[in-house]
């Protein structure tokens, strides 16, 4: 009897690919995908960019008399100009392979390997702009204290009550699970729990454990002189930057870090009611002093302060012309500490676009599932008898609802 010999075909090989990719992805699996269709016909070259619509935001009249106001809109710009990829060269006698054997010898490691090159690049990137911070105790491990801070952050942002995920690196879920087991916990939460070693369900979170949750390493700036103007600040609106005086020479912020400035307290973002916690700031670009010590300090959130307004999001409330700024809650400073997400699924967005389909090759295959888009191509090197493979995706990514986002520090 002659042998059967299955020749792989470029959709089996996509198909299968992209399953695996999505399946080993943990953050990107668990926020707001989308798939732009604008390049399914001539492919996507790096560089494209959208615009993401922000939510409109209105003031409410008192009384009988009509007082309109502008629709302004806003969008903020989501660059699609990364490309990662996995390149892989096997022999014809790998083609012989079942596709399920194929899979588990070249697929299934590469997929894996680059699931985690993606997850790492976008997580990295948005945590930055997280400024809702609970510092539990720094160099510990985050506890169910520290999970129903969370949860009041994400409450006090006004995000849904539904599709909240915290993820966790397996340090942290050891000690959550640990100390969540004495809670009235439905008994299939708590099976889970001895059989895995994971948190289901918990506080309104889903949780997953992933070792690319985000380990953040503070700054070298003081932790006692900066100081800025509140005075100042109050009258700013739709300003990006905080101007500072009082930091050493050979101070620097670095993105992620965060501090409070005494007076400046958040707001309801619907009613502008004063809440009774300080309003948190996180760092998005590296600041350096000048050698007078002043400088803008790029933050996240924009800050709208002004007295009114449907965008107002801090208030000051006790003006001074030296705010003290205090750093120290929130991480020892040149210290690294790992970073656990608490966040709605639509505080963070991934954007994938098909990428250009070559001719002339020995096959070439898009494939599109649950917003992420893939290509793979092959091609023949006749001079030793191989199959070169490139397997690629392009993607951008953005936080845009960061008061939808908490961060735990450990």
């Amino acid at each position: 009897m002659s042998n059967t010999i299955k020749t792989l075909s470029a959709g089996d090989i996509t198909r299968k690919a992209l399953s695996i990719l999505h399946n080993e992805l943990v953050f990107c699996k668990t926020i707001n995908k989308e798939y732009d269709d604008r390049f399914a016909r001539s492919g996507a070259k790096n560089g494209g960019t959208l615009l993401i619509r922000e939510p409109n935001q209105f003031i409410v009249r008192s009384g009988a008399i009509m007082d309109t106001q502008d629709v302004t809109e806003t969008t903020q710009t989501l660059t699609v100009a990364t490309q990662l990829g996995v390149d892989i060269n096997f022999s014809s006698v790998e083609l012989t392979l079942s596709l399920d054997d194929f899979s588990e010898r070249i697929l299934k490691p590469a997929m894996t390997r680059l699931a985690a090159e993606v997850d790492t690049t976008v997580i990295t990137s948005c945590y930055h702009s997280v400024y809702n911070f609970i510092p539990g105790t720094l160099g510990g491990q985050p506890t169910l204290a520290d999970v129903a801070g969370a949860r009041a952050k994400l409450a006090k942002g006004l995000a849904p009550t539904s599709d909240r995920i915290l993820m966790t690196d397996s340090l942290a879920m050891n000690n959550i699970a640990t100390s969540s087991g004495s809670m009235f916990n439905p008994v299939s939460e708590i099976s889970r729990q001895y059989e895995t070693g994971l948190v289901g369900q918990l506080y309104g979170f889903k949780f997953y454990e992933s070792e690319m949750t985000p380990a953040h390493t503070t700054g070298s700036r003081q932790d006692t002189t900066p100081v800025c103007s509140t005075t100042a600040l109050a009258a700013l609106s739709a300003a990006g930057a905080i101007p500072i005086v009082g930091m050493s020479a050979d101070a620097v912020y670095l993105p992620g870090d965060i501090f409070t400035i005494a007076g400046v307290y958040a707001v309801n973002p619907e009613t502008k009611a004063t809440y009774p916690h300080l309003q948190q700031f996180s760092v998005i670009t590296t600041v350096s002093a000048s050698g007078t010590g002043s400088t803008d300090v790029y933050v996240s959130p924009n800050i709208y302060c002004s007295a009114s307004g449907a965008k107002q999001n801090m208030k000051v409330v006790t003006a001074a012309a030296s705010a003290a700024m205090e750093n120290l809650d929130f991480g020892v400073k040149s210290t690294t500490y790992t970073n656990s997400l608490a966040y709605h699924k639509n505080a963070f967005t991934m954007v994938t676009a098909d990428l250009e389909m070559p001719k002339g090759v020995d096959f070439a295959a898009r494939e599109v599932y649950d917003g992420i888009s893939l290509r793979v191509v092959r091609n023949y090197d006749i001079v030793n008898d191989k199959f070169p493979c490139r397997i690629d995706v392009l993607f951008g990514w953005k936080t845009i609802r960061p008061g939808w986002a908490c961060r735990l520090c450990s």
